[in-house]
């Protein structure tokens, strides 16, 4: 299991909240491209490199792969300081200075807007150029989309996240269902077979859509849909991309095919922590869950009392050539723009992000998907065929992600507490309630830049 993903969400609401009050006040840090050091020339360097890993098998998989950077790199030390949240590391980029690191890691893609129109993180494309590195070969399209912004590689993905379906294959025979769903109406019709009323509640319910659901965002919903969400103008989309009016139009249904809103929020009520064997659809309370690849690890571990599968999560009906696909998000990482030894750090980012080993021996220890296109096949990389699932997500085409944004990910909180309303029935007008979030959207975005 890997706990950073609670804290990818945390940070994505305080984004949302907060994020044209940082950059009201935010220093937007020096616009230096940073010294090239001595490193090159055999000359000891010290470069300084923060994430937020905390877990042991986490910060011992990130040791590990530093030690093996020494080896091959004796004169390049780095002084590694871990658990260290993401506005922690904003604070520190912003301001600069002797104190600052070299390198940074991010549990969220959406800081990438915010880095990158910053410019406290490095353009890292002329580093790829200089050492022939092709990134559209290197890297899954979606992981090289929300590692970029507005044509700066300012980041790049390290281990990434792939999004599909969680079934309970038991109370899949018992309802005489053969299969994993494919098409969201299938999984419509199964979703009510797997329903089993207790009372005014369930017994057992086929999956929870909810949006304060565990997982069940928009976002990761419109990983199955397929869209841009900003125009080429650079504005909201979504109110005039019918894709997402369907979505919205989908998951309310699907609401009230399953007992209505009141009752799925009562019963949701009742669910233990994410993150922990209470999980509902570890206990049995849902059938069905969207959730991440990390969680095959969790099941694993905990030993659930009923047989399980993994699948791609479905997709609409009118897009059913590309089932198979899913949402996708991850780690990323890049320099400080600041830093006086960029040359040491880019041969840290480097190995850390393009080298097969490095990301197979990393993505092995903490049960993430790797995030380059040679590692997702490596033959070293631990796979079963639940995991293999989510691997087949990420090297999928038409798979999709989020994309950056200058104010991070305050457009997906403005999507998802429009869909708080829509879904609870205090906004009805679906086409009137995305017009409103569209313009909300654009005026927070006009007002970061």
């Amino acid at each position: 299991m890997h706990t950073p993903r609670r804290s990818r969400r945390m940070l994505a609401a305080v984004a949302g909240s907060a994020v044209l009050a940082l950059f009201a006040t935010a220093c937007t840090g020096s616009n230096s491209t940073g010294g090239t050091d001595d490193s090159a020339s055999g000359k000891d360097v010290t470069i300084t490199f923060w994430h937020g890993w905390s877990q042991d098998n986490e910060t011992k998989a990130i040791n590990d792969n530093v030690a093996a950077f020494e080896k091959l790199h004796p004169n390049i030390h780095v002084k590694v300081v871990a658990n260290i949240a993401d506005d922690k590391s904003e604070q520190a980029l912003r301001a600069g200075g002797p104190d600052a690191p070299d390198v940074v890691s991010s549990f969220t893609t959406d800081n990438v807007g915010k880095f990158c129109s910053a410019k406290v993180w490095t353009d890292l494309a002329p580093f790829l150029k200089k050492d022939g590195i092709d990134p559209a070969k290197t890297f899954p399209a979606p992981m090289l989309k929300y590692s970029q912004f507005e044509g700066s590689q300012c980041s790049l993905p390290l281990l990434g996240d792939a999004y599909g379906l969680y079934y309970n294959k038991t109370a899949f025979a018992a309802a005489g269902i053969t299969a994993p769903p494919k098409t969201l109406s299938e999984f419509d019709a199964d979703a009510v077979k797997l329903t089993i009323a207790n009372g005014d509640g369930y017994k057992q319910l086929g999956f929870m859509p909810d949006y304060h659901g565990y997982e069940s965002t928009p976002s990761h919903f419109l990983g199955q849909y397929g869209v841009p969400y900003f125009g080429t103008d650079g504005k909201s989309d979504i109110a005039g991309d019918p894709k997402i009016a369907a979505m919205y139009t989908w998951q309310k249904a699907l609401i009230g095919k399953l007992g209505g809103f009141d009752k799925l929020e009562k019963y949701r009520a009742s669910f233990g922590d994410e993150f922990s064997a209470k999980n509902p659809f570890e206990t049995g309370q849902v059938a069905m869950a969207i959730d991440g690849e990390w969680r095959t690890a969790s099941i694993a571990s905990d030993k659930v009392a009923f047989d399980w599968a993994t699948a791609p999560f479905p997709v609409p009906d009118d897009q059913a050539a590309t089932y198979g696909r899913g949402y996708q998000t991850g780690t990323i990482i890049g320099i400080a723009r600041g830093s006086q030894k960029q040359a040491a750090a880019w041969e840290f980012v480097k190995y850390l992000t393009t080298d097969t080993d490095a990301v197979v021996s990393f993505a092995n220890a903490i049960h993430n998907v790797p995030s380059t296109i040679a590692a997702l096949s490596s033959p070293k990389l631990d796979s079963d065929a639940n995991f293999k699932t989510f691997l087949d997500v990420a090297k999928n085409p038409a798979s999709s992600t989020t994309p950056s944004s200058i104010n991070g990910g305050a457009y997906q909180i403005s999507m998802q507490n429009f869909g708080y309303e829509f879904e609870s029935g205090k906004q009805a007008d679906l086409q009137a309630g995305l017009t409103k979030t569209a313009q909300e959207i654009d005026a927070a975005v006009n007002q970061a830049k």
